[in-house]
């Protein structure tokens, strides 16, 4: 049988647990909720970018989220039971995707069922749903000292960043001064220091892509990093100069200091909404000097007239271990994108999330003498962007004599090459590929996925 709002009572853990679900058993806070019989899952949007994965089986009542909550139900199981109790109709009656599908088999073949739900310990369905009491009006008085406190930490934290940038240009122009070759030896413990006293001027952002320097100057072969840190302290110059320009441009800002919420992000107007269809081209995960790990996933827009990516960027302490994905790569959904406000609009968050009406293919990319040229709107609007996502002509994967490998256009010997920051498969070398998509960091070409007669290839 369905759940009941009784059933939700009793296998919650606790109170609190009750009263957080309620606040996530809106239709709104999900971005799919789908239903197969008695079988429930769903996506929640959480803080990060990549949504909780929710699976519920009203049979058993045995349930499954890939949050790192550790108590059992978590609260977005209980709000996706509690749905189903209160709002049937809004899941969509569909067969199980192939995540349900697996958590189905290895459950099956452990025996693992859920305990029966018990009634009692002091748990309250009624008490967690009742509206809370209307806060009582603020005094004037409190909210003027309240609001002069806010514009004093505002200004408080721009002349720190003002001054952390003071001090970062002066550090650029001592490692032009005591050269390239020496600042490309001594990267790690150089970058280490400055990036420290960012941190203490209230510029984390902009800390956290200096202390990652280092590891993006030794991926380069030793010949190639002395302009690869040219482009690098090149950049941070842009940045220094925007934020004089415009210190409230909300993607500069993103850049040195912190980023939005979720929801300072759907609340704004400015931000740019786009629905469609996308694709999963691929996910790059590392791991911070920080202790954090960043998890990008790069979507990209099926949509045959235009060339637009999304990326999903998500944080996590690496010590928690690797997450569950909420992506798989390859796979198509219809989905409703807001965008980071920004001249290049890239990072996303979805809002809303179903299944694709039907497999689509990939959207033909005509043969150009240059390939990068679809870069420079991303550059121009971000010239101090790391990377910009790209889909490319028909062409193929070499190695030359060093055997480092490339990707090159189409099969002519003068076609032009862009180097791989990757080996590739020893099987895809030589494969003639009909198109990819990659990232391009003016230096090297991440591929993310190809396609090739044999099919989807994926290469992240």
């Amino acid at each position: 049988m369905p759940f009941t709002l009784n059933t939700v009572e009793a296998l919650a853990p606790d109170q609190a647990s009750l009263t957080a679900a309620v606040k996530l058993a809106k239709v709104a806070k999900w971005a799919r909720l789908e239903r197969d019989g008695m079988l429930l899952w769903g996506e929640c949007q959480g803080s990060g970018a990549n949504p909780y994965r929710v699976i519920a089986d009203a049979g058993s009542q045995g349930s499954k989220c890939t949050c790192p909550s550790r108590k059992f139900p978590c609260k977005h199981s209980l709000a996706l039971m509690w749905l189903d109790a209160a709002s049937p109709g809004a899941f969509l009656a569909t067969s199980p995707p192939a995540w349900v599908a697996d958590w189905l088999g290895r459950r099956r073949k452990t025996g693992t069922e859920a305990a029966p739900a018990t009634h009692g310990g002091g748990k309250s369905i009624e008490a967690a749903a009742l509206p809370g009491a209307e806060p009582a009006p603020e005094d004037p008085k409190a909210a003027a000292k309240r609001e002069a406190a806010q514009k004093k930490r505002a200004g408080n934290t721009h002349a720190a960043i003002t001054e952390a940038l003071e001090e970062l240009e002066q550090w650029i122009a001592d490692q032009l001064r005591l050269g390239l070759g020496a600042f490309v030896d001594n990267a790690p413990e150089r970058c280490r220091r400055i990036a420290a006293r960012m941190v203490d001027l209230k510029s984390a952002a902009l800390a956290s892509r200096i202390d990652e320097m280092p590891a993006r100057l030794l991926a380069l072969r030793s010949e190639e990093r002395p302009e690869a840190a040219i482009r690098e302290l090149g950049k941070l110059t842009l940045m220094l100069k925007a934020w004089r320009a415009n210190p409230d441009e909300p993607e500069i800002r993103r850049q040195i200091a912190t980023a939005e919420t979720r929801e300072q992000i759907v609340n704004d107007p400015a931000a740019p909404i786009v629905e469609g269809v996308w694709e999963v081209a691929g996910e790059k995960i590392q791991t911070r000097r920080d202790g954090l790990v960043s998890h990008a996933t790069w979507l990209m827009s099926l949509e045959p007239r235009s060339q637009r990516f999304a990326q999903l960027l998500d944080f996590y302490p690496a010590s928690g271990g690797k997450r569950a994905e909420a992506f798989a790569q390859g796979e198509q959904f219809a989905a409703t994108l807001v965008f980071y406000p920004s001249p290049a609009p890239l990072r996303a968050i979805v809002l809303q999330r179903a299944p694709a009406p039907a497999q689509l293919p990939w959207p033909p990319v005509a043969a150009s003498p240059d390939p990068l040229a679809c870069c420079a709107p991303f550059w121009n609007g971000t010239p101090w962007g790391l990377e910009c996502p790209l889909t490319l002509p028909p062409g193929c994967i070499v190695k030359d004599n060093r055997g480092h490998c490339w990707w090159r256009a189409d099969e002519q010997a003068d076609a032009t090459g862009l180097p791989l920051s990757q080996d590739a498969p020893l099987p895809v070398l030589g494969m003639a590929l009909a198109g990819a998509v990659g990232l391009w960091s003016g230096a090297r070409l991440e591929l993310l996925a190809a396609w090739s007669d044999f099919g989807r290839l994926d290469l992240s």
